[in-house]
């Protein structure tokens, strides 16, 4: 009988043994892939009273391409349109010079470009695989209200929220995500493979739940306008 008791046990330790460490593994490994690709953009900008000098502004982007030429990042117009000053803070803790190359308001898609150069670049997922995707987990890597955390002396870090790919729209995909002010630009990917499927732009003012962005696809055609040379 100890012998058979012996045997459970050592099954039952080679069981634990192989079980993953978290629960959610593939969305650890999603997180991980990604983060090092998002950035921290901070900026000047035009006032909403013309007697102020200027406004700060935050956004999040994530680098498209890269190489010894420097970094493309992508994020939203409307966050950095007509911006000066600015600044991409890659990995939470390098601050460089960063300028917008090109936007388009229509889409609300911008190219921001920095010299920093070989940094780690996000993978996408074409919009006509999407309509399969419908109710997949998703994540949203992005930097919410960053001046609320400087004020409070927390220094600045990717935050992660998580939701459901809800319905693939008319030039914008649904999402069960609370897109917080400062996230607008940051991916939005699939748990499973951290494929990248849009752009966070906005969310219902009454309805926080509700979550909108740019189908990645969308931002590739817009791309391949104005960035043919880095390979769109």
């Amino acid at each position: 009988m100890s012998r058979l008791i012996a045997a459970v046990l050592g099954v039952l330790v080679a069981l634990s043994a192989c079980a993953p460490e978290y629960p959610d593994d593939r969305f650890v490994t999603a997180v991980h892939a990604l983060e090092p690709s998002v950035v921290l953009l901070t900026m000047r900008v035009p006032p909403e009273k013309k007697r102020d000098g200027y406004d700060d502004a935050y956004a999040t982007g994530f680098v498209i391409a890269s190489g010894s030429w420097g970094s493309d990042i992508l994020t939203v117009a409307h966050a950095v349109d007509g911006a000066w000053d600015m600044h991409a803070t890659i990995g939470n803790t390098h601050r460089v010079a960063a300028h917008v190359v090109a936007l388009n308001d229509d889409m609300d898609v911008a190219l921001v470009r920095t010299p920093r150069a070989n940094l780690p670049v996000v993978h996408v997922l074409p919009w006509r695989d999407l309509r399969r995707e419908i109710g997949r987990d998703v994540g949203l890597l992005g930097y919410p209200i960053p001046d609320e955390f400087e004020d409070e002396q927390l220094g600045p870090a990717t935050s992660l929220d998580s939701g459901r790919l809800s319905s693939i729209r008319e030039g914008a995909i649904e999402v069960t995500l609370q897109i917080v002010p400062g996230e607008s630009g940051g991916p939005i990917f699939l748990v499973d493979d951290a494929r990248v499927i849009g752009i966070a732009e906005s969310r219902f003012d009454d309805e926080h739940s509700i979550g909108f962005g740019l189908p990645i696809d969308d931002a590739l055609r817009f791309l391949h306008k104005v960035d043919r040379v880095h390979g769109f």
